[in-house]
């Protein structure tokens, strides 16, 4: 089995236990990184204290006198860290509690201590902090914070009950996970919102402590202790830390074959002795050809980064890089996948420098390219760009600068959901900032407790104004493809209009939503005109904008449609896309009012152009008693928006040469860009 396959198994263990106690992110891609967990809480159950060093015997039993000094280096790693360090690392949740300067001492010890107890290998400290001197200063800081977390009386014992007895959190974990396949596991990580993985999150935050019973999500809420804060304190730590990838793998050694493995699997290597390396025996079966798909789709190059004068540039090797190309591609062809948009993600790992800079050689773009790699992505603190390398025949490179909020906040009242990025892209050496194929971004968001996710919008900064672009969430990130560089934000864009108390109900919140997209704007002073017609050209901005489709290089041939016309760009990509077709072959009529059926066929063609395994029933127009009415040429498109409920009748009816009007408009749009 790879190292690679054993560290993706290898940090799912660890984070199930060690995780918990040591409160720190064993790798940047185990469980609680992609959780966003860094505690957990459990039933207050008695532990029993001398039986901890009985397991502990079970769990260290398989490994290497070499595995065993990889615990202490990265145990010696850990106490290294000086209480300055810790407190500015841990300073987004430490401003949470209040505690004197004698408890964060007390904190400090704890820390080393339960440190030692994780990562000791000869089983002394498991039980050490018993007889620790500090141990009656540790209960009466725990009982301090439990008391701010609403928990009483915590305690220590209650501490390693919650993950370790009978009822913790680690054996419910292991009764989880107990007999899964490395594949399983590996599915598990790879998706996050699976059922698997919500039944994970569930035992985690909805476990409890103390006897009152007080959940970890309950606890972490009433410390105000956010998402945001955890993930700011993993990145702190994790930026200081070199070994903790190893002491993952090693630990989960332990862990896989202890607990996990499936008593039916037959070991890779077999053996009984404690010293003997069973560290093989962790598969359970063949990965299949998606899954050595998914792996070939992603080459760690974090050891390639160097830093200098706060720039992070990646120093990618051409030979290796190619040879990860050639590796998807023969993946794909073994998966049957060939022809199909591949990506080859380059993760740089955890980057704490404010810019990154990623050069691709000539000889890498045009390797993509031979070996039918669409696109090149880069991936860097939860940032992703995805590049489609077709359109350049030379080197570029990407540039990407994480700026001050006040970049933004400067300009506007809106909340910020997001760091604010500047991203640069330059050709054989010449800056660029425009693109025939969008270059798609993926930005993490951030401080978005009480804010509506339906109205984060990306925005983009241009001479001091922002501009709206929309963008399409994606869990705790909104993707958004950019035919442009600048600076980009995600906004709560709240857009208030005076005038539509007479839709609110049916297309209130429709409204809000898409013109927090930028996909439709009001008539000014505050005003949407909810009942005024729509003209063609607005529907095809609408429509456009609505599913992130711009591209300035698109170009169109209606006589009249002006090169200089507002409504041009978007004209021009609706044609180029197939999504318009004109009222004849020169004309698009750009100022007609738009009637039901054209309005259905474009939305019904977009979709389809982003989702070309969507089908259509042709029959689903056969509900309407006025079916005769919808022209031969529209049928289809009014069949698939009607078949998928994106646009709807009235009793009976489609009314295809009725006009719509800009709330039904939004209402539609709203629902197109919801499509699933």
């Amino acid at each position: 089995m790879t190292l690679k396959k054993k560290l993706v198994v290898s940090t799912l263990a660890v984070s199930m236990a060690a995780v918990a106690v040591a409160g720190l992110p064993l790798s940047s891609k185990g469980l609680a990184a992609q959780f966003g967990i860094v505690g957990t809480a459990s039933a207050a159950t008695s532990v029993d204290f001398a039986s901890l060093k009985e397991r502990a015997t079970k769990l260290y039993s398989s490994l290497t006198d070499a595995d065993k000094q990889t615990l202490r280096d990265f145990r010696t790693e850990l106490q290294s860290l000086s209480r300055e360090q810790l407190e500015k690392d841990f300073a987004p949740v430490l401003a949470q509690l209040e505690l004197s300067d004698a408890e964060k001492t007390t904190l400090f010890d704890l820390y080393l201590e339960v440190v030692s107890s994780i990562y000791t290998p000869d089983l002394s400290a498991v039980t050490d902090i018993l007889k620790s001197p500090n141990y009656e200063a540790y209960q009466a800081l725990l009982k301090e914070i439990g008391k701010q977390a609403g928990i009483t009386d915590l305690s220590v014992e209650e501490v390693y009950s919650f993950i370790f007895g009978s009822n913790g959190v680690e054996q419910k974990l292991i009764n989880l996970l107990k007999g899964k396949s490395e594949s399983d596991l590996i599915d598990l990580i790879a998706h996050p919102n699976s059922e698997l993985a919500n039944k994970v999150k569930a035992i985690v935050l909805d476990s409890t402590i103390g006897t009152a019973n007080y959940s970890l999500r309950a606890s972490l809420a009433e410390l105000k202790i956010t998402k945001d804060m955890i993930a700011a304190t993993k990145n702190n730590v994790e930026s200081r830390l070199t070994n903790e990838k190893a002491a993952a793998l090693v630990l989960a050694k332990a862990y896989y074959n202890a607990y996990l493995k499936s008593s039916t699997t037959t070991p890779t290597n077999p053996s009984t002795s404690g010293n003997s390396n069973s560290g093989s025996d962790f598969t359970t079966k063949p990965l299949t050809v998606d899954q050595k798909l998914a792996a070939a789709a992603t080459y760690d190059v974090s050891k390639l980064v160097q830093v200098v004068d706060g720039k992070a540039t990646v120093k990618l090797v051409d030979t290796d890089t190619i040879n990860a190309l050639a590796n998807l591609a023969a993946a794909a062809k073994a998966a049957g996948k060939e022809g199909t948009a591949l990506t080859l993600t380059l993760n740089l790992g955890t980057i704490t420098a404010p810019t990154v800079e990623v050069p691709l050689s000539k000889a890498i773009v045009e390797a993509a390219k031979t070996k039918g790699i669409a696109n090149i992505a880069v991936t860097f603190n939860g940032v992703t760009v995805t590049i489609p390398v077709s359109q350049f025949s030379t080197a570029i490179a990407l540039t990407v600068t994480t700026a001050k909020p006040e970049v933004v906040t400067s300009v506007t009242k809106l909340k910020l959901a997001s760091d604010v990025y500047e991203f640069a892209l330059s050709v054989n050496g010449v800056a660029t900032s425009t693109f025939k194929q969008p270059i798609t971004i993926k930005l993490p968001l951030k401080n978005t407790d009480g804010l509506d996710k339906e109205l984060l919008s990306v925005a983009k900064l241009v001479y001091g104004n922002l501009q709206f672009q929309g963008g399409v969430l994606d869990g705790e990130f909104i993707v958004e493809p950019r035919d442009t560089f600048s600076s980009y934000a995600v906004l709560e864009n709240k857009v208030n209009f005076t005038d539509i108390a007479s839709v609110q109900a049916w297309a209130g919140k429709q409204i809000q939503v898409v013109a927090a997209k930028g996909a439709i704007e009001g008539v000014g002073e505050g005003k949407f005109a909810p009942k005024s017609n729509v003209t063609r050209a607005e529907f095809a901005k609408m429509l456009i904008r609505a599913l992130n489709l711009e591209n300035n290089s698109a170009v169109q041939s209606f006589s009249d449609v002006s090169s200089t016309a507002w409504y041009a760009p978007y004209v021009a990509v609706a044609a180029e896309k197939g999504i318009i077709t004109g009222r004849s072959a020169a004309k698009f009529d750009p100022n007609a009012t738009i009637t039901r059926a054209e309005m259905a066929t474009m939305i019904s063609r977009a979709v389809k152009s982003m989702n070309p395994a969507a089908t259509t029933n042709v029959t689903a127009i056969s509900q309407f008693s006025d079916a005769a009415k919808i022209s031969a040429s529209l049928r289809d498109g009014v069949a698939f928006a009607a078949d998928h409920n994106l646009v709807i009748g009235n009793a009976g009816k489609f009314n295809p040469n009725d006009t719509a009007t800009r709330a039904e408009a939004a209402v539609i749009i709203y629902r197109t860009i919801n499509f699933k």
